[in-house]
């Protein structure tokens, strides 16, 4: 069987749950990796994939005979059908944080449900630890990232605007076989920078501006996410003091992630720095990357979680002037048994263009 279906049906069972319908696509990709409408229902002997007639040849394509799953057209199925498929199944979960309340009842009474569960993001906690496959998708993500970092410091000129910047990121990205932007690209110039999610604008970018860039690719689906701030034509004084505190962060945090970690001493550590020296940290400290660019765990000050081995996650603190500037430096990481392995590797240090 499909070792990702065998495993969730583990963890199912571990839950004394015998059946789930999972409709959010992003789970139904990576446990079958098939991009289509549709729905998985995993019941007590059987996983069945419903769609409709546009999607059966390529869903048949996409299947190997290791995936067990039996292909339905919604059009030839009746309501007996729907009302057999979780026969005898005492608890059918369900993706509480992706269904409506309205789909919650539908499906109640479509498939004649006993007891619909929330399952706690029982697929999504399964993402967090990747396998060899998952791994080598996000290092090709970020291998042209950095890539395109290389192209962006010989492209970006004074009198260019924020949107232009942007634009050759997502024309660099298709031109280099990438899926597209795993995010909408963050280019901020100037005093832009001390937004956090700042939106490229038509701002022209001019001499002494610092540029922050947060961007990132998806290659089989699989992101990268990656923030450099660079600056023009020179480094302005006042902005040195904010960009070293922020590197140095950034590195003690690679030093310091490793299985086993604890993500809520990993931002304690760096938020109590930042403090020390008058300035604050206003958002995680990482987060994971996957399908997703933003994925458990978050590296924040609200919940405990352990590091894994194979967890990929972000290290990107950032310190924000208001009305004036800001500061982040963010790399993909990949969790190790000793430690870490930066899967960005574009320079961290002063990069004048």
């Amino acid at each position: 069987m499909n070792p990702r279906l065998q495993c969730l049906r583990n963890r199912l069972k571990a839950q004394d749950i015998e059946g789930m319908i999972i409709s959010n696509p992003v789970n139904i990709k990576y446990l079958i990796g098939i991009e289509a409408e549709g729905i998985l229902l995993l019941t007590r002997k059987e996983n069945i994939y419903i769609t409709d007639s546009r999607y059966i040849e390529m869903v048949q394509s996409t299947l190997t005979i290791t995936d067990e799953i039996i292909v339905d057209d919604i059009k030839d199925i009746t309501e007996e059908d729907y009302q057999s498929f979780f026969s005898f199944c005492e608890n059918v979960g369900f993706e509480e944080e992706y269904v409506t309340y309205s789909k919650y009842k539908e499906y109640m009474h479509r498939y004649r449900i006993n007891n619909f569960v929330e399952t706690e993001n029982i697929v999504e906690k399964q993402r967090i630890i990747k396998d060899e496959e998952e791994i080598e998708n996000i290092r090709k993500a970020c291998e042209i990232t950095d890539n395109c970092f290389k192209h962006l410091l010989d492209f970006i000129k004074i009198g260019m605007t924020e949107k232009e910047v942007a634009h050759e990121i997502q024309r660099y990205f298709d031109e280099q076989g990438a899926d597209g932007l795993a995010f909408d690209s963050i280019v901020a110039s100037g005093v832009n920078s001390s937004k956090p999610h700042a939106v490229p604008t038509d701002k022209i970018i001019q001499d002494g501006d610092i540029i922050t860039i947060d961007f990132g690719c998806k290659y089989n689906g699989y992101c990268s996410d990656m923030t450099r701030t660079i600056f023009v034509g020179y480094v302005k004084e006042e902005i040195r003091e904010v960009y070293n505190l922020v590197l140095k962060n950034q590195k003690q945090t690679l030093e310091e992630m490793y299985d086993g970690a604890n993500t809520k001493i990993l931002f304690k550590m760096v938020d109590n720095d930042f403090k020390i020296h008058k300035y604050e940290l206003p958002h995680a400290l990482g987060h994971g990357v996957g399908l997703d660019v933003h994925e458990e765990p978050a590296i924040g000050p609200r919940k405990e979680v352990l590091l894994k081995e194979n967890m990929v996650v972000t290290d990107e603190p950032g310190i924000y002037i208001p009305e004036k500037f800001g500061v982040r430096i963010e790399d993909t990481v990949l969790i190790t048994k000793s430690g870490c392995e930066s899967l960005t590797k574009s320079d961290k240090g002063y990069i004048v263009i």
